[in-house]
């Protein structure tokens, strides 16, 4: 099953001029990814011709009368592993067989993969084109991790299948296309685990007061530079008793 592509948009900017994104989703449970797709900044983005999002029913490449996928593994133990074959088919079908083209990624959804992180994002979002390959059931053929140029995690826990990993994964790397966010580059220059590598500030709106609870004087100052020296001060404090473990 394959959503609807957006028709090619205007060429965008990184660095120098980057087309269109591609991104295809192979999953033996494609429908988990119907609302994310029509409801999402995902929506946006391929409403905005920014990338492309086609999800691939895995099954489509099964094996036999009844598109087998997964099989008992060798040397026994409980579970089933999904099959070399399949996984070979899908993602040569995207591909094509042989060498693949260098703006192309094939990331594997992976207990064993390094940590998802903002640097990631950032890097599949400058590709020509991404590949997510969900895993599922007891996982993946090892011969199959021959396909993936990056194997992540989004943590340290395991799902009963990669869908979810695929879906954040997507979706913080889409929302980093030029255009897609609005405010422009303005709109994630300073978040959580940005370049400096702290939390992001804490934020306000209106009230001014709410249930005794104040906004800090100095953010209705107008004093621009007194109050981007408190979201400095303040994403530092944050960062050191939340997430110590990024400023080491």
């Amino acid at each position: 099953m394959e959503s609807k592509a957006a028709p090619l948009g205007t060429a965008f900017f990184f660095a120098i001029i980057q087309a269109m994104l591609k991104i295809d989703v192979i999953s033996v449970q494609p429908k988990m990814f119907e609302g994310f797709l029509t409801e999402s900044i995902v929506a946006r983005a391929v409403k905005k011709g920014a990338c492309e999002v086609n999800i691939v029913d895995l099954r489509e490449f099964g094996e036999g009368r009844w598109r087998k996928v997964d099989d008992s593994p060798y040397g026994g133990g409980p579970g089933m592993l999904m099959k070399c074959g399949p996984w070979f088919a899908a993602v040569e079908s995207r591909i094509g067989e042989g060498v693949r083209a260098p703006g192309t990624r094939v990331v594997m959804t992976s207990p064993a993969g390094r940590k998802f992180t903002q640097r990631d994002a950032e890097s599949l979002a400058a590709a020509e084109h991404v590949i997510f390959m969900c895993g599922h059931y007891e996982g993946f053929d090892a011969r199959i991790e021959t396909l993936a140029t990056d194997l992540f995690s989004v943590g340290d826990f395991v799902m009963t299948g990669g869908e979810l990993a695929a879906a954040a994964m997507v979706d913080a790397t889409v929302r980093l296309l030029p255009g897609v966010l609005g405010g422009g580059p303005a709109a994630t220059a300073s978040e959580s685990f940005g370049r400096d590598g702290l939390l992001e500030a804490p934020q306000y709106t209106k009230p001014p007061e709410f249930r005794g609870m104040k906004v800090p004087e100095v953010l209705l100052s107008g004093d621009h530079s007194k109050i981007e020296a408190w979201r400095k001060s303040e994403a530092r404090r944050l960062t050191e008793k939340e997430r110590p473990d990024l400023l080491r």
